[in-house]
């Protein structure tokens, strides 16, 4: 999404990669590199060959890494690559239209804007909707109205248009830049401009028109970038349901205008979780092909063996056909397949690919239709057997037979003792079980039966 030129990613898009720094003198990861930093951070041109532009270099790799939330090494490393490769907007993530330092607004709260042309992609109707319902994310927060022109001259002019369109601040073509926008101000000020060699929707199967537009016209309206994962201003792509402003692009947006004189409750999105927060619980762990992945809210986690730091994303980012909420999640190694849990329906992904027919009703697997969700799920692979949580009972389920188990519900508490008799998330390493209840990790013998160590549940994370 973007705000001078915004920065969007693409949408289901994530190229995974092996670990390691890649070398400066690869010429064309540099020539990308100092491209990248030249556009979105500031770095000057023309300082090739002398120590100052190394320095220089790897200061501006250093700002980016932090405002993605990387390990900051200064090195161009395959993380920090992988972003730079990621199609985006062309706002500068660090701009200097920013609502804390110089609170670039307009002045008045009457707003006008006017739809130049349309995408043939989308019925006209349903491009005035978008534009609409856009603006209106904001004016629900904000004492700001909005006003259609039809002819003339208005605050926000939007268009569609490819390469370069008119304002030397040419698109790239597909899967790119997918649209920018400019701060307000006289002349261009608040023009928001979306790249036509993208294909628009108002469903989740390319880029939808009301997200990019909402994130465009928060940069028309003076906001900046967001380095929260859970913000829409934040710059990478992701589709959702309902509500899109968290609760940092509300105190944004308000910092500038203050809040709606109505005083309309909304509801924002959650902040994107903090992996250090003490007081973190999980709401489902999995194995995926030989890396860890945690679900927490509509955010997940990867966690690579040779990574240092973990990669958080959101869940919609990869697979826009999940839910935003996961209950529970586990891997079968031998179908290659991993299998996620939310309400009474489960997603098969081989990958990052779903699997066709799904999602099914939880009750395929022969639990009773009493059962309404899954609070965690371990696959032994070992037995062949996965272990399903639900409230203060578990099951068993024989992945070879495509059966429950007889015997089953039984007592969490009295089989696995010294833990409790919940679980919201579980794990299985090497004869050991981990349980994951509110901010706690159990650490479980499966053979001893007993809990060898108690941690807290971040501790995955190295807090």
């Amino acid at each position: 999404m973007m705000g001078l030129p915004l920065l969007l990613l693409l949408i289901g898009t994530v190229t995974r990669c092996s670990a390691g720094p890649l070398p400066h003198d690869n010429p064309d990861n540099v020539r990308l590199a100092e491209r990248y930093l030249h556009r979105f951070y500031g770095l000057p041109a023309g300082l090739r060959g002398r120590k100052a532009s190394l320095d220089a270099f790897q200061d501006k790799i250093k700002e980016m890494q932090e405002f993605f939330k990387l390990e900051v090494t200064g090195n161009l490393d395959e993380n920090t690559l992988d972003v730079m490769q990621q199609p985006r907007c062309g706002v500068p993530d660090v701009g200097e239209y920013n609502h804390f330092p110089r609170k670039l607004k307009w002045q008045n709260t009457n707003i006008t804007f006017r739809i130049v042309n349309y995408t043939p992609d989308l019925k006209k109707s349903d491009v005035d909707r978008a534009i609409r319902n856009a603006l209106n994310v904001w004016a629900d927060v904000t004492p700001l109205t909005f006003k259609k022109l039809n002819e003339g001259i208005a605050d926000i002019m939007i268009s569609f248009g490819s390469k370069e369109h008119g304002d030397y601040n040419p698109f790239d073509g597909p899967n790119g830049l997918l649209a920018h926008a400019y701060p307000p101000g006289p002349g261009i000020g608040g023009d928001t401009h979306f790249d036509e060699d993208e294909h628009w929707t108002k469903d989740s199967s390319t880029y939808n028109l009301f997200i990019v537009a909402a994130h465009e016209l928060g940069h028309a309206l003076g906001m900046s970038h967001s380095s929260d994962p859970g913000a829409l201003m934040y710059p990478v792509y992701s589709y959702g349901e309902g509500f899109p402003l968290a609760e940092d692009d509300i105190e944004g947006i308000q910092e500038l205008y203050g809040p709606n004189p109505n005083h309309r409750k909304v509801k924002p999105k959650p902040d994107a979780p903090q992996k250090c927060d003490p007081m973190l619980s999980f709401d489902a762990v999995t194995e995926l092909r030989g890396e860890t992945i945690i679900f927490k809210d509509r955010f997940y986690w990867r966690i690579h063996p040779q990574f240092v730091e973990p990669e958080q994303t959101l869940i919609k980012n990869t697979w826009p056909s999940l839910p935003n909420k996961v209950d529970a999640a586990y891997e079968n190694p031998e179908k290659d397949q991993v299998f996620i849990f939310s309400g009474i329906r489960m997603w098969a992904l081989n990958g990052y690919t779903l699997v066709d027919g799904y999602p099914k009703y939880i009750h395929k697997l022969g639990l009773p239709k009493s059962v309404r969700k899954i609070d965690a799920a371990v696959h032994i692979r070992e037995t062949g057997k996965t272990l399903l949580f639900t409230d203060e009972e578990y099951w068993s389920y024989d992945e070879a037979s495509g059966s429950m188990d007889t015997g089953y519900p039984r007592s969490i508490e009295t089989d696995f003792p010294g833990m409790g008799d919940e679980v919201d998330a579980a794990a299985f390493h090497y004869g050991y079980l981990y349980f994951f209840h509110e901010h706690v990790q159990y650490e479980y013998s499966y053979n001893s039966r007993k809990v060898i160590r108690v941690l807290r549940a971040n501790s995955i994370f190295n807090c």
